[in-house]
């Protein structure tokens, strides 16, 4: 059996903390010498050793962060404080909105299914409600409603990240199998839609709910992936040729890296490629770029496609 004790011995390194929280090693060293928090012991080499008890702190922190809360704020905040603040966020950030009949009893059954570990259960329950909604539907009535109560329980320290990383494994291998499944879009179809996240996003499931709606509407999709550079997604919008670049970002980059960024890239790319953003990122809304579309809800991709095509010659 694993010694009680030795939990409040065990440390992670500086990158290990890094790579654990998503907090840059530069962010932690500021926060150390502004705050006072985290305080690292440190090992034998002299390099900084922190206790699990400050990475888990640390988690809170990273938590409040990303849904727009602001260091100053909450870095010197205790566990406690922390806590409530999270589970007050969680109710804010995360509103209940209205579910289609049989939705929350299948998301509270695949939540079941990932607490439980069982993760051949997971997929075919996701499979069954794939085959009964179709593509479209699965992706708002199921999928959405599934994000969002995983990022509810692990915003309020209810799930563990492995848990949140497997669940969605799955569901992506469900959705790439849907999408293998549709007939290639014709070679002339419009708009070709380039998809991707900027540097320091690396959620992509976001992306591939996108792709999902968009190819059910005949766009021809471009999918670059995670954490693109400014200058790669310019390279890829003028090779594809494509009519709309879409990211989505959750704000992990922070505020001003993501706005600058998306100013830049505006700036780039030629004035007839439309720039669209998805994602809960409250910079998104509270400090809007020019020439950025912004969706803050994924059931609004599809009224803003049709608005494009509409006013096509």
């Amino acid at each position: 059996m694993t010694d009680p004790t030795s939990r409040s011995v065990l440390t992670l390194s500086i990158a290990a903390v890094e790579r654990d929280t998503g907090l840059s090693k530069d962010t932690l060293r500021v926060w150390e010498r502004r705050y006072g928090f985290p305080n690292p012991e440190r090992d034998g080499s002299g390099e900084r050793a922190y206790p699990l008890e400050q990475v888990e702190r640390l988690r809170l922190v990273k938590r409040l962060l990303d849904v727009g809360h602001r260091p100053g704020r909450v870095v010197a905040l205790e566990v406690d404080d922390l806590q409530r603040l999270v589970d007050a966020s969680g109710a804010e950030v995360l509103p209940a909105t209205p579910l289609a009949p049989g939705s929350a009893e299948s998301v509270d059954e695949c939540l079941a299914l990932i607490r439980q570990h069982d993760l051949i259960g997971l997929r075919r329950q996701l499979g069954r409600d794939m085959a009964r909604l179709g593509l479209p539907a699965f992706v708002l009535e199921r999928a959405v409603p599934l994000t969002r109560a995983i990022g509810d329980a692990w915003l309020r320290g209810q799930m563990q990240v492995f848990e949140e990383h497997a669940c969605t494994e799955v569901l992506q291998s469900v959705l790439r199998g849907a999408l293998a499944a549709l007939p290639p879009a014709e070679p002339l179809a419009t708009p070709r839609v380039l998809l991707a996240t900027l540097p320091g996003e690396p959620h992509a499931l976001a992306l591939l709910l996108a792709e999902a709606l968009l190819a059910t509407e005949g766009a021809v999709c471009v999918p670059l992936g995670p954490q693109t550079p400014v200058w790669d997604l310019v390279l890829a919008a003028d090779a594809y040729r494509v009519d709309i670049v879409l990211l989505a970002c959750s704000g992990t980059t922070g505020t001003t890296p993501m706005v600058d960024a998306l100013a830049e890239l505006r700036d780039k790319l030629p004035v007839g490629v439309a720039l669209w953003v998805g994602g809960n990122a409250p910079a998104l809304h509270r400090r809007p770029v020019d020439g950025v579309l912004p969706f803050q809800a994924l059931q609004d991709l599809l009224p803003a496609l049709a608005d494009w095509r509409a006013r096509q010659p």
